[in-house]
């Protein structure tokens, strides 16, 4: 019998997008997918289309070309978004509006609840979230009295509350101590374990390099290069190579 994995659609396929912001062209046909169970690095220069490309897959930028596609279903037409979790860019976990931990990160289950009352699967959901990001003694304390670290592993725990199928995650170390690197590294093993499929960006690979399959590199909204485990467990193992030997690598990760 064929492997699911094999015969299954992508969880994400992106093919030819293009988008802007504003007036400014930022995607100029991006193809990528994000298979079952996979990991997937998006890297890439300050303004190459990393993050326009996420927000692009979850539909926060319109795509004004190409097909983008989740779990085999055109992105116009899917409305199963309990199955992906997002977490954005750096920002407060609470956007200025009075919460403890444990609401901020309850709001991950409105999309299986539909607006329902909470039950006690989702609080329990909510409680092993928060474990997973090392918050649960934190659950009641108001989300201003966190560090930013804290903040980050809030918005983490909100989007894995949800049970998601597929992680989406932009730079989600930008920022963050080591301490807070670490239980998100944790916590992002624990969901690819259990055969959730992510897709980050990152500027640098840091603690994430074990988990990641692949790695996409963009350049001015184009897909550069793709680069598979043989280069990252390389990259991992010696990340200060000889820059003579290798000089398309120094400017990977900036």
């Amino acid at each position: 019998m064929a492997d699911e994995h094999t015969t299954a659609p992508p969880v994400l396929s992106l093919r030819g997008v293009t988008a802007s912001l504003g007036a400014r062209r930022v995607l100029r046909g991006i193809d990528l997918t994000v298979g079952r169970g996979e990991v997937v690095a998006l890297l890439g220069a300050n303004g190459s289309g990393k993050s326009t490309t996420v927000r692009t897959a979850v539909g926060q930028v319109a795509a004004s070309g190409g097909e983008t596609e989740l779990f085999g279903t055109p992105l116009r037409r899917f409305r199963q978004w309990w199955r992906v979790g997002y977490v954005p860019q750096r920002s407060t976990a609470a956007a200025g509006v009075p919460a403890t931990v444990r609401e901020v990160v309850s709001a991950g289950r409105l999309a299986r609840r539909r607006l329902r009352p909470l039950g006690r699967g989702d609080r329990a959901a909510v409680h092993r979230a928060l474990e997973l990001v090392g918050l649960a003694d934190r659950a009641g304390d108001s989300v201003s009295a966190l560090s930013g670290g804290q903040h980050q592993r809030v918005l983490i725990a909100r989007a894995l509350a949800g049970d998601p199928e597929l992680l989406v995650m932009d730079e989600p170390l930008a920022g963050v101590d080591l301490l807070s690197q670490s239980v998100l590294a944790d916590a992002l093993r624990a969901q690819v374990a259990r055969g959730v499929s992510v897709l980050l960006v990152l500027h640098e690979l840091g603690p994430l390099a074990p988990l990641i399959d692949r790695t996409v590199v963009l350049h001015d909204g184009r897909v550069e290069r793709v680069e598979g485990t043989a280069h990252l467990h390389d990259q991992a193992c010696h990340p200060h190579g000889d820059p003579a030997a290798e000089p398309t690598r120094t400017g990977l990760l900036t």
